[in-house]
């Protein structure tokens, strides 16, 4: 089969490269408001934009079905354009999996996505927007680049102050991934764990 990507619906991409780009590691990005909301929501586009200096990067989609900007960029932008500039990335574990599902459910406009998953909001070291209370890894970030594409917008941020739940790391920085317990997405409601792993060793590693 030979696919060009312009003569198919969007929602027909969409299926086809969420099945295809497998598994996708999870940020559950919480935020806050300039007037001081918490805000979480989980995001499977997801990844490393740089080790130098260490930066992450995630993607928000579309605006909401009413067509409005959804809350993570809004908290996520520069403050330039009405945002706080900050995020926090916590890695997506099996030990809080329902309640981070839970989070990217459609709410009310002034509804907190941590009371209704029953997560956590915890202060985070040398930012404004929390992080989450149960993940075992949380990355303090500083927004250093909103790109929109389409009408998404790629968001990365420099990563200023990691927390990793004690006993997780050893002391040359290698994490245990058993105990991490990190989960991916797939397709749909499908999602993976990472406990099923296999080793290729290559010249020079």
């Amino acid at each position: 089969m030979e696919i060009d990507p312009q003569r198919i619906a969007a929602d027909l991409c969409y299926k086809l490269v969420i099945g295809c780009v497998v598994p996708r590691p999870i940020a559950v990005v919480s935020t806050v408001s300039v007037d001081g909301f918490p805000n979480v929501a989980p995001f499977s586009y997801f990844t490393v934009a740089s080790h130098t200096p260490l930066s992450l990067a995630f993607t928000v989609g579309g605006p909401k079905s009413d067509g409005s900007i959804k809350d993570t960029l809004r908290n996520a932008r520069f403050t330039q354009d009405g945002g706080v500039g900050e995020f926090v990335v916590n890695i997506a574990d099996e030990s809080y999996a329902d309640a981070m599902a839970k989070t990217g459910e459609s709410l009310a406009h002034g509804e907190s996505e941590f009371d209704h998953s029953g997560l956590t909001a915890i202060p985070s070291t040398v930012i404004k927007a929390p992080r989450v209370g149960e993940a075992s890894v949380a990355f303090e970030c500083v927004t250093t680049h909103v790109i929109p594409i389409g009408a998404a917008n790629l968001v990365i941020g420099e990563v200023k102050h990691i927390y990793v739940r004690d006993g997780l790391v050893d002391d040359r920085y290698r994490v245990d991934a058993e105990k991490l317990g990190a989960i991916g997405r797939m397709a749909g409601n499908d999602y993976v764990r990472t406990r099923d792993r296999f080793e290729i060793r290559t010249l020079g590693r």
